[in-house]
């Protein structure tokens, strides 16, 4: 019995990945299990993943991230700046630390902040506009989010090409989220003193992190890389690798799998194709909002070579449901664990919120494209 309990609470908290996997059973019952196995799977993208995670995780450990968001928030005076900065440092520093990081170092620091500030009525409407912050700030570059990354290694785009595609996207997301910070009322605050924490090992991973983006940029190979990325870190302070997701690696190489079988069956190939082609940003908004847009990416990129379209609609379909992007579930997690929570009402202005993005944003980028031959 608490076996099977174990066995639904995991399902629960990772059910991409439970379905990732099923999916791949599934389809090695079609397709023989043999070495071309090995030929469906990105290394490249797993390597650079892994090694973001842990530079990351280092980062945090070394409070960098609490000591900029302390250092900011001393010039603070009014409620709509203390938003305004909290919803905007989700914003810039997601498209450099992946929107996961950002909602879990900066939501419970701002939960925080308005508890110290007794401005906890705020803290529905900012948390969610954090977490939609942290899903379009990191849109902007390859290494913001595990669907960008991916997309971008496929498509075969020069780094500027990359930020050249993304970058309408990324400033009118900015541009409506100053808007929706605007409604808060703008009352007085004391600013907050700092207690900046002693950094420790910042510029250690500063340094692992700009090495990060060589490989992304297709200088230094992927497999240096992790060599020296992964014995750099076992020398400092190995308990740094506890903090990675491998979860996450094993749903990509579950849909790696899939996918791949799939594309070994002509129906399969020949039907998603005629339902993609053409229609990949609205399939991308579409099946991130029922999968998330992670496996939305992985799974309609085996079928379509329009990656730029793809990206956009990936990245635009983490608005919306609760699980378009897995990072929403974050921050929903962390405000439900607060004292006096109202899931329900933070349900309502999410889903409120998220559809006014989408749709906005989705509007936006169907006319760019459509006239602007992006």
């Amino acid at each position: 019995m608490k076996l099977l309990q174990k066995l639904i609470r995991f399902f629960q908290s990772e059910t991409v990945l439970c379905i990732a996997a099923v999916l791949a059973v599934i389809s090695a019952f079609f397709v023989k299990p043999g070495p071309d196995y090995l030929g469906y799977i990105d290394f490249r993208t797993l390597v650079l993943l892994f090694c973001l995670m842990a530079v990351v995780a280092g980062l945090q450990k070394g409070w960098a991230f609490d000591f900029l968001a302390q250092k900011m928030l001393t010039k603070v005076h009014t409620t709509r700046q203390l938003v305004g900065i909290l919803v905007f440092m989700c914003f810039l520093l997601s498209m450099f630390i992946t929107n996961d990081v950002a909602l879990l170092t900066f939501v419970p620091f701002s939960v925080l902040i308005l508890k110290r500030v007794e401005k906890q009525e705020l803290m529905i409407y900012t948390v969610v506009l954090q977490t939609i912050a942290a899903n379009l700030g990191s849109l902007l570059l390859p290494v913001g989010n595990p669907q960008n990354l991916y997309l971008y290694g496929i498509s075969k785009m020069g780094f500027g090409a990359f930020v050249g595609c993304m970058l309408p996207l990324w400033l009118v997301s900015g541009i409506l989220l100053a808007i929706a910070v605007l409604p808060v009322k703008s009352q007085k605050i004391e600013p907050q003193g700092a207690d900046i924490p002693a950094l420790r090992n910042v510029a250690l991973y500063l340094i692992l992190f700009a090495l990060c983006l060589t490989t992304v940029a297709g200088i230094l190979p992927y497999y240096y890389l992790f060599v020296i990325i992964l014995v750099t870190i076992l020398i400092k302070d190995g308990r740094v690798l506890i903090s990675v997701d491998y979860l996450l690696l094993l749903t990509f190489v579950c849909f790696f799998v899939f996918i791949g079988n799939m594309k070994n069956l002509p129906a399969v190939t020949a039907f998603m194709k005629q339902i993609i082609e053409g229609k990949e940003l609205v399939m991308g908004v579409l099946f991130s909002q029922v999968i998330s847009n992670v496996p939305a990416a992985i799974l309609l990129s085996g079928f379509t070579d329009q990656i730029k379209a793809l990206l956009w609609g990936t990245n635009i379909g983490g608005l919306g449901t609760l699980i378009a992007s897995l990072a929403s579930l974050i921050s929903y997690k962390i405000y439900s664990r607060q004292e006096g929570h109202e899931n329900g009402k933070y349900m309502l202005v999410f889903s409120g919120m998220n559809v006014l993005f989408l749709v906005m944003i989705g509007l936006f980028a169907w006319v760019f494209i459509r006239f602007a031959g992006r």
